[in-house]
């Protein structure tokens, strides 16, 4: 958390910085075309950079880490043991029972993996107590793989930026896709796509 917490403040003095290196009024010299263009990409690389080299989040195209956690039904899932004998690519999301967005959107992950079972979507319960998240699971009631990282290992493996996150692991154990904030039916079948390539 220290390091996800130093990138963020790394990153605001970066764009303050900036602001203040521009100077100046905007109407002195920018048009309404140049206050509304986005970030140039060369600004966007080198904040994403400026991330990974923080060694916070793995990025799409890193391996995988490895975990291990117990589930809701007794048994243990193995990132490694699962690509191994099972082979399919999997859709790994983080979340936490106090986590709202989280409540949300696992349905959605429900419906994909029963649409989609050439797919394992795990959940993991991480940055939270494992009665509430367990209580949170049964509650919720989803048919895909639910863990808990009781021993912090998924959290601080992947070090994800915000809940929820998800992951998509490719069959080789690569990370082909991240994303920190809510997915939909429609990303999560746009997205299949990534496993393809």
């Amino acid at each position: 958390m220290a390091v996800v917490a130093a990138v963020i403040v790394v990153i605001g003095v970066v764009l303050i910085s900036l602001l203040l290196a521009g100077g100046g009024s905007a109407s002195d010299s920018a048009t309404t075309e140049e206050l509304t263009a986005e970030p140039s990409p060369p600004l966007v690389e080198s904040l994403q950079d400026l991330a990974a080299t923080a060694g916070a989040t793995p990025a799409a195209e890193d391996a995988a880490p490895d975990f291990s956690v117990p589930t809701l039904i007794g048994e243990g899932f193995t990132l490694s043991d699962h690509l191994a004998t099972d082979g399919r690519p999997v859709i790994l999301n983080l979340w936490a029972s106090w986590c709202f967005p989280c409540r949300e959107e696992m349905p959605t992950f429900d419906a994909f993996q029963i649409a989609h079972p050439e797919v394992a979507v795990v959940g993991v319960a991480v940055q939270d107590d494992q009665v509430a998240a367990e209580e949170f699971a049964v509650e919720i009631g989803v048919g895909y793989t639910i863990g808990f990282d009781e021993k912090d290992v998924v959290n601080t493996e992947y070090s994800p930026l915000g809940l929820p996150a998800t992951f998509w692991i490719s069959e080789d154990r690569q990370i082909v896709k991240r994303l920190f904030g809510l997915v939909t039916d429609e990303s999560l079948e746009a997205d299949l796509s990534f496993f393809s390539e």
